[in-house]
């Protein structure tokens, strides 16, 4: 087990730098001056020489790439051109918000994924099954930015149940918690539906069926603990695909999430408040596929080995 940690914390290491370099390439070569727009177009050539100095920007480019990574290395962001703080404690305070938002996105996506999953496979090819794939087909087809104000107008306006943006209470999180679980909730639903079809026709099956076990156990206990390998794939994978959905997400909800904060950044150039933001989601991302590989083993013993 230590060794198969290792050899994974390895394999993340370039990607992390990859990801962040090219964050760092990208936006240098964008035209413009972070600096010029910060201050204002009336600003003094001296006042705008004084803080490319402050912020480290009157070096080559080069320069500034060592010591950004130098600056990560002593667990220094840099500091945020328009808050004027630490890119670390602006990500400290926003990131919570963002896992809170994505851990209920994927609650959302399992509660409902899993049962209809179960479901459709046990009645496959009956009128109940087409009715599931129908909807998950609609929801695939549905995206974030979309569904979010209709949920914004549907419950929050007409019905007036839940706020309409913001954070603070549990019923602040609902809203923004379906928009992004739904999606996932319809692939989720489709996977969990193939992979038990698959295991619902294998021999052990109709073993602990022949054996007189509850139907219950057969389905729950037997089969779907063999047919979550994949379906664990697909949620370590899709949880990549959360966080990018955040950024959307959390501008129409007006969530104070990372994603939002990393929208602010990009329109404002700030230059070390992107590179923390995507150095965070990527960080996050490479830590959950490595969860999931673990799971791998509790699900299936075989794969320890």
């Amino acid at each position: 087990m230590p060794r198969f940690i290792l050899s994974r914390l390895l394999y993340a290491l370039p990607v992390i730098w990859l990801v962040v370099s090219t964050v760092f390439l990208l936006i240098h070569f964008v035209p413009g001056d972070p600096i010029q727009q910060m201050l204002g177009e009336g600003a003094a050539a001296g006042d705008i020489e004084a803080a490319r100095h402050a912020y480290g920007l009157d070096v080559p480019l080069g320069r500034q790439y060592l010591n950004y990574w130098n600056g990560v290395l002593h667990g220094d962001l840099g500091k945020s051109f328009r808050f004027n703080q630490g890119v670390t404690s602006l990500i400290a305070n926003r990131y919570p918000n963002t896992l809170q938002l994505t851990l209920a996105s994927l609650f959302v996506a399992i509660i409902l994924a899993i049962p209809a999953g179960v479901h459709s496979a046990r009645r496959r090819n009956l009128w109940d099954d087409r009715v599931l794939s129908v909807v998950s087909l609609f929801g695939l087809s549905f995206p974030n930015f979309a569904l979010g104000p209709v949920l914004i107008l549907f419950f929050a306006i007409n019905l007036g149940w839940l706020p309409v943006s913001g954070s603070g209470t549990l019923a602040h999180l609902v809203l923004p918690a379906i928009t992004m679980g739904g999606a996932l909730a319809a692939i989720l639903t489709r996977m969990v539906r193939t992979s038990m079809l698959e295991e619902l026709g294998q021999d052990y099956i109709r073993t602990a069926r022949a054996k007189g076990l509850p139907e219950r156990t057969v389905v729950y206990r037997h089969a779907l603990r063999n047919a979550m390998i994949p379906i664990l794939t697909v949620l370590g994978l899709q949880f990549g695909a959360l966080l990018a959905g955040a950024i959307v997400t959390e501008t129409i909800f007006s969530w104070p999430g990372i994603g939002r904060l990393t929208i602010q950044a990009i329109a404002n150039r700030d230059y070390y408040l992107v590179q923390g933001c995507i150095l965070a989601i990527g960080l996050t991302y490479v830590a959950v596929n490595f969860l999931t590989d673990l799971l791998y083993s509790a699900v299936n013993p075989r794969i320890r080995q």
